[in-house]
């Protein structure tokens, strides 16, 4: 029975995940410090005599350390999110990405965990040269970043690949996300267009001018990529015992896609007030598109397009406005 350790475990992704290793037999430790994660989240979890949730930070590496004594695996999910504030606290990145990994990875070390799975971002190739609408392989370089978000979680691949390369790892899957929907959606475009639709149904604020284009990918996708991943062990016996993929779908959309959705949906005809430019704010990348030939030879594909995810997203916001209430206390 595979003994899972997981970061930021009532977060909106490891939450899912969480649930999934569940039911798949294995046993969790959730670790969160609940400055963003919900504990209502984690309602089917604690439920359960496998899991068990350690109140925790990921600056504190001996905690950590004592908390994954046992285990054989780590789910590094948790990370500050914030791409678009991220000048207002430059800081953070790297205190809860990058320095958060190195004690993650030190805290393996002290516990005898040899494998990790880090939650990365497709951000990390930036602005890629790549030709127009070629989605952008995980052999592409990324060497100029746009947010410091992205450039956090580039360091923290690094030092994860750096471990494996020294021997304190035997494997080590790095997986690079477009942005996810799904239940338990909490941060992105979904949640901002509908708590503004919430408040003024007659006229939605779109950053940029609507035509930015992205890749989306369905949360319960998402997870069973990288369980088929971590099953198949393709790091084993690696030359490398770093493997990257990304994960996404073989589609994308613009902006403007998103909200004729969302209103369609909601059966709403607001003004569309546009703010102007080619980008929703600094560091915003306006073509997202990630190759996934890789993760698909592995037989996986997904399930759920990217406008099914928007509605799946915005059916479970409706259902749980609670959500809003608690984002504004935080």
């Amino acid at each position: 029975m595979q003994r899972a350790f997981v970061t930021g475990a009532a977060g909106f992704i490891a939450s899912n995940l969480v649930d999934h290793l569940l039911a798949s037999g294995s046993s969790v430790v959730g670790w969160d410090n609940f400055s963003t994660g919900q504990e209502r989240f984690l309602e089917t979890a604690t439920a359960s005599p496998r899991f068990r949730l350690v109140r925790g930070d990921t600056l504190d590496r001996e905690g950590m350390a004592a908390a994954m004594k046992g285990c054989d695996i780590v789910y590094h999910l948790a990370a500050n999110a914030d791409v678009r504030d991220g000048w207002s606290h430059p800081d953070k990145d790297l205190q809860q990405n990058t320095i958060a990994t190195f004690n993650v990875l030190e805290a393996m070390r002290a516990s005898g965990v040899r494998r990790i799975v880090f939650s990365s971002t497709g951000s990390v190739y930036g602005e890629a040269l790549v030709t127009p609408d070629r989605p952008t392989p995980e052999t592409e370089g990324f060497p100029i970043q746009t947010s410091l978000y992205a450039a956090s979680k580039v360091a923290g691949e690094a030092l994860i690949s750096a471990y494996a390369e020294g021997g304190q790892l035997d494997e080590a899957y790095l997986f690079r996300f477009v942005s996810i929907l799904g239940e338990r959606y909490t941060h992105g475009h979904v949640f901002d267009f509908y708590r503004q639709l919430l408040e003024h149904p007659a006229w939605l604020r779109i950053l940029g001018n609507g035509r930015q284009r992205k890749s989306y990918l369905y949360v319960g996708d998402c997870i069973r990529a990288i369980q088929q991943v971590v099953t198949l062990a393709t790091a084993r016996d690696a030359r490398h015992r770093t493997q990257v993929y990304n994960l996404g779908t073989a589609e994308y959309v613009e902006v403007n896609d998103s909200v004729q959705t969302l209103c369609a949906t909601l059966g709403l005809k607001p003004e569309l007030r546009y703010t102007g430019g080619d980008r929703g704010w600094v560091g915003d990348n306006p073509f997202i598109f990630l190759d996934t030939k890789k993760i698909r030879a592995t037989g996986w594909k997904p399930t759920c397009s990217i406008r099914e995810g928007i509605v799946r997203t915005l059916r479970w916001l409706e259902a749980n406005r609670w959500v809003y209430e608690s984002r504004r206390s935080a």
